[in-house]
């Protein structure tokens, strides 16, 4: 059975900017996306914590080492600056894969510095699934 499944994540981001007239997207610091592969015009799906707006666009990358998230075009209507979000990448698979992939997030402190990265892992045993989280970094 193929199944969507989580791939990566951005775990509260701040929102640093808002720009209503631009052609759309999500402008996201590089460093970020390469440490957990977010790609340049992959399209992810986006929740604000603030005011609970889920919508997607896709990914331009900004400056390295700006820390910036800022939503681009219509998107910049769901957001307001310094909020919250959660970023999340996905990609379609066989079920019988989420014992062998491991996907990364990265979670942030209040000045969009990286606070940690974990690394989420699914195992089966004893005919369950069991989900853990581990602490890679930070």
């Amino acid at each position: 059975m193929s199944i969507k499944h989580l791939r990566a994540k951005l775990h509260g981001i701040k929102v640093t900017g808002c720009e209503l007239n631009y052609h759309g997207s999500i402008t996201l610091d590089p460093i970020y996306c390469n440490m957990i592969n977010i790609y340049p015009l992959e399209f992810v799906e986006i929740w604000n914590k603030n005011n609970g707006e889920r919508f997607s666009t896709y990914v331009i990358y900004g400056e390295e080492n700006s820390k910036c998230c800022v939503l681009n075009g219509s998107a910049a209507r769901k957001c307001q600056l310094g909020d919250e979000l959660i970023i999340a990448a996905y990609e379609f698979n066989e079920s019988s894969i989420l014992t062998k992939i491991s996907p990364k997030v990265l979670t942030f402190n209040e000045d969009n510095s990286i606070f940690e990265m974990l690394e989420y892992k699914v195992n089966f045993e004893k005919n369950k699934y069991i989900f853990s989280i581990n602490k890679l970094i930070y």
